[in-house]
């Protein structure tokens, strides 16, 4: 799936081709129609049609393409999605859900091998969002900020970090990553942190998230950008999916368990399982029963 760093890049790249554009259509692919979660694509062309990309912007792993009629078109490229800006005449493209077409007769597309992703039009882009927490990247991010969302915590802080709700963005790669620089061990209880943890782990999720930013994301599997092309971060990890090969820190071999459901990786030297921390409690509302928010 992608995550900050991939949505980041394609919102990057799409703002000076779309900013400015007029939209002449939107269609959705026969077989495709879930993209719209019970929306018929004929309504949302009748109230796009006309209508102009003023910017476009990002919260968490979700992109938000504003109109000059005040809506705001919401997309959520889950699993395998992809946005791609084609000019015209542009060859058919497999797995092609959904296009808006756009003046001069270029096309946004929307590509989407698993029908995963999603595309809502409303009016502010909350309204299609579920419960996020602070945005990594942004200057709200403080060490405090962080602690507030895993104080009293008893997961394993690589589960937390999954969490959308505790941080808004950060998926797998980053979340291995992120720990292999605080050398947290994966299955910590996240509200076992102490002072200088918290400061690391902070500081590692925005490096590499940045560094995910700067090498265009990682295209382990499906991430591509908006021309159709891989980022090159896959290069550049640590840790995640280097199962069996040497820590480039230490040499110790890197090991892959399940914490949460979901594969995990880490180096057992860097990141040693400690002796366990006490539990902070946290003076915060107790959150709902659910699922977690991992998308």
């Amino acid at each position: 799936m992608p995550e900050l760093p991939e949505v980041e890049t394609v919102r990057r790249q799409l703002e000076p081709l779309l900013v400015g554009r007029q939209i002449l259509g939107f269609r959705v692919m026969p077989g495709a129609e879930r993209l719209l979660r019970g929306r018929s694509d004929t309504s949302i062309d009748a109230q796009l049609n006309g209508a102009v990309f003023t910017t476009v912007t990002r919260r968490g792993k979700y992109l938000g393409l504003n109109l000059d009629s005040e809506q705001v078109v919401v997309v959520h490229l889950r699993m395998t999605g992809s946005l791609r800006f084609r000019a015209r005449d542009y060859e058919e493209e497999s797995f092609t859900r959904a296009i808006f077409t756009l003046d001069a007769g270029d096309q946004l597309r929307f590509v989407d091998v698993r029908k995963f992703g999603t595309i809502d039009l409303v009016d502010q882009m909350d309204d299609a969002l579920p419960e996020l927490g602070p945005e990594p990247l942004s200057d709200e991010f403080t060490t405090e900020a962080l602690w507030q969302e895993l104080r009293g915590r008893q997961q394993p802080i690589k589960s937390a970090l999954l969490d959308q709700r505790n941080v808004a963005g950060i998926g797998n790669i980053y979340a291995d990553e992120a720990l292999f620089l605080s050398h947290l061990n994966p299955e910590a209880p996240a509200g076992s942190l102490r002072p200088a943890e918290r400061r690391l782990l902070r500081q590692s999720i925005r490096q590499v998230l940045e560094d995910g930013v700067a090498h265009g994301g990682a295209s382990f599997r499906d991430y591509t950008d908006v021309d159709g092309s891989e980022g090159e971060q896959q290069y550049f990890v640590r840790v995640f999916r280097r199962t069996d090969e040497p820590c480039d820190d230490c040499g110790a071999i890197i090991r892959r368990i399940i914490v949460g459901g979901r594969a995990t990786h880490f180096c057992p030297k860097c990141q040693p399982v400690r002796q366990r921390g006490r539990l902070v409690k946290s003076t915060r509302p107790s959150r709902s029963a659910g699922a977690r928010s991992t998308l």
